[in-house]
């Protein structure tokens, strides 16, 4: 649902107003962070002409390369980012700070701005600036992105304690978890690099400093958890394809010995079966039995011979 929500100071408390006309007619040093929902382009024009910002469109943000998601000029920071979503389809999130306001603009629900929502009412001293909330912001993404590598490795876990009676489904299982832990990786890489050039920012306040860097350790923290799974995720794989190997083997080596058994008594029945003049035992009463003890002798005599070479 399309929503727009103005955060402004008003008597010590930070509340919220959903109205573009409250917007024009309040002083713009009230306001604190304007996120923009899945606006239409009406509401973002109207906002850019107020503020005198730039907002990129959808496509934009999902296109810029790398190397120019941060943007920084005289008195305006813009960054694009990318926020995981429960499914792990990613979504592009522009900030946009100028005149300590803080502008959002993302087209899905995420969890992290209700997190801060909350951290912004329950301590409104905390955020004086659009740059608290964005660094608040930061820090709900990486517990969120900390949780889900930790719903991860619980998945790892549980498919870990019945790998040895499971079926190719693990193998479909191994990947899927591969490629989420791959894109949460990739996505707690890309905060890094955020935080860093946070970090370097001449916008930015300095009191911010602290809590940044500690982002960035819990980050590189993360990094080395997600990095972790995945090398246990190609173990599990590669002992996944070894049980696979033994079982297939067990069963070339009953069908080996069953046809090494078979093979002596069926040389025996073809030779015995033949309509040949002077066959030995054609015509007496105890051909038949005697073809029979003979098979049975040889079968026995190969049995013996694997029970001792322990091939059974």
């Amino acid at each position: 649902m399309a929503e727009i929500k103005l955060f402004y100071h008003e008597s010590g408390r930070i509340k919220v107003s959903r109205s573009m006309e409250f917007l024009k007619k309040t002083p713009i040093d009230k306001f604190l962070w304007i996120d923009l929902h899945d606006v239409d382009d009406e509401v973002e024009d109207q906002l850019e002409d107020f503020l005198k910002i730039y907002i990129q469109e959808e496509e934009e943000m999902e296109e810029i390369e790398m190397s120019s998601r941060f943007i920084e000029t005289a008195d305006t920071l813009v960054v694009n980012s990318n926020f995981l979503l429960p499914n792990y389809e990613s979504e592009t999130v522009s900030f946009i700070l100028k005149n300590d306001i803080l502008v959002t603009v993302h087209s899905e629900e995420l969890a992290s701005f209700h997190e801060t929502t909350k951290k912004l009412s329950a301590n409104p001293r905390n955020y004086p600036t659009g740059f608290h909330v964005m660094t608040a912001l930061m820090e709900a993404r990486v517990e969120i992105d900390a949780d889900m590598i930790e719903e991860i490795i619980d998945k790892i876990t549980v498919l870990s304690d019945t790998l040895r009676d499971a079926d190719e489904g693990v193998l479909m299982d191994i990947t899927e978890l591969q490629e989420q832990i791959m894109k949460v990786r990739q996505n707690i890489i890309e905060k890094q690099r955020t935080i860093s050039n946070l970090l370097r920012s001449e916008l930015m306040p300095t009191e911010l400093h602290p809590k940044l860097t500690i982002i960035l350790r819990d980050i590189t923290s993360l990094i080395d958890h997600a990095k972790f799974s995945f090398e246990r995720l190609n173990n599990m794989q590669e002992i996944f394809m070894g049980l696979v190997n033994v079982q297939q083997n067990k069963i070339i080596k009953i069908f080996t010995i069953v046809s090494v058994i078979f093979m002596p008594p069926t040389l025996v029945a073809s030779i015995f079966g033949q309509n040949i003049p002077g066959m030995p035992f054609t015509g007496t009463s105890f051909g038949f039995w005697a073809s029979i003890i003979i098979m049975f002798i040889i079968t026995g005599m190969i049995l013996l011979v694997f029970k001792l070479k322990k091939w059974l």
